[in-house]
C-alpha cells in the first residue's frame, strides 16, 4: 500500500502534554512542515513562550530559547540581530503576546524586525486555569468572568492582527483557523508565506491562528469547533490583513 501520510522529521516523537482536542499539535505540525519544506531546518531558531506551549522546545527538533512571559519578540529580536542569517520564529499564545507581551510585540512589529511570529488565539488563558484573556469573547465564561465577559467593565477583545496591520511599517499579517481541514490548509499557506518573507529578508510577519480549547471552554472538541465558527470567526475575520507590497506603496505615497 502506498504511504501518503507520515511523521514530520522536524517534530520529536514523544507523548503530548496538550489536552485532548487541543489544536496546538496541529499548529506545531504546520510550522514543522513549513521549516522542512523550505529547507531551513539547520538555521532555524524558535522562541518558546510562557503558557500552554511553554514546552514547545520539547517538540521542535531545532534550537530553541525559553523566553520570560511576554518577552519572546525581544528574545527573537536579539537572536536575529546578532545572527541575521538565522531564521527566527516565536510561538506565542494570546495571554503571552496580547497581555503581558503587548508592548513587546507592538514595538517589534513597528521596528520591522525580520522575525516570524506564530500567534495562537484560543480566547482564554489555558495553562493557568482558564482566566479571561485579552481575546476572550464578549459574554464568554471564564474562571474570572463567571457571568461572562462584560465589555462595559473590561472592554472588548483585542484584534491583534488588525492592530499590528495598522502600523505603517511594512509587514505580512494574516489570520487563519485550525479547526477544519479547509482552514488548516489556508493556515499552512499563511505560515509558509510568513517564513518565506523572512528567508527573503523582506519584513516582519505575524500569523494569528484561531484555536480551540475544549478543556477551558467546558465543551467537547466538536462543540468547540462549532463555537469557534459561530462566536470567534465573525469577530476575528480570517484573511490577509497586510502585505509588504501594499505597505511599501503606502509609505511611498505618504
Amino acid at each position: 500500500m502506498k504511504k501518503i501520510f507520515s511523521a514530520t522529521p522536524l517534530l520529536v516523537d514523544r507523548p503530548t502534554h496538550y489536552c485532548p482536542g487541543c489544536t496546538h499539535g496541529v499548529i506545531h505540525r504546520l510550522v514543522a512542515e513549513t521549516i522542512d519544506e523550505l529547507g531551513i531546518r539547520e538555521r532555524t531558531v524558535g522562541i518558546a513562550p510562557v503558557g500552554c506551549s511553554v514546552l514547545a522546545y520539547e517538540y521542535f527538533n531545532v534550537d530553541m530559547f525559553e523566553a520570560s512571559h511576554g518577552r519572546a519578540p525581544a528574545v527573537a529580536t536579539g537572536a536575529k540581530r546578532a545572527r541575521p542569517e538565522l531564521i527566527v520564529f516565536s510561538y506565542q499564545g494570546d495571554g503571552d503576546l496580547a497581555s503581558i507581551g503587548m508592548g513587546e510585540i507592538i514595538h517589534a512589529a513597528n521596528r520591522g524586525e525580520k522575525i516570524t511570529v506564530i500567534f495562537v488565539n484560543n480566547a482564554i488563558y489555558g495553562m493557568t486555569g482558564g482566566q479571561m484573556a485579552p481575546t476572550t469573547m464578549p459574554g464568554q465564561y471564564s474562571t474570572t468572568t463567571p457571568g461572562g465577559r462584560n465589555v462595559k467593565e473590561v472592554g472588548y477583545p483585542v484584534r491583534m492582527a488588525e492592530l499590528i496591520a495598522s502600523l505603517r511599517t511594512p509587514a505580512f499579517v494574516a489570520r487563519a483557523a485550525v479547526h477544519s481541514p479547509k482552514e488548516i490548509l489556508r493556515a499552512k499557506e499563511y505560515i509558509r508565506r510568513a517564513f518565506s518573507y523572512q528567508v527573503a529578508g523582506t519584513c516582519f510577519s505575524l500569523v494569528e491562528l484561531l484555536s480551540i480549547c475544549p478543556t477551558n471552554w467546558g465543551l467537547s472538541a466538536r462543540e468547540s469547533e462549532k463555537w469557534l465558527e459561530r462566536e470567534m470567526m465573525p469577530y476575528y475575520p480570517l484573511g490577509i490583513k497586510k502585505e509588504p507590497e501594499t505597505a511599501e506603496a503606502e509609505v511611498k505615497r505618504g
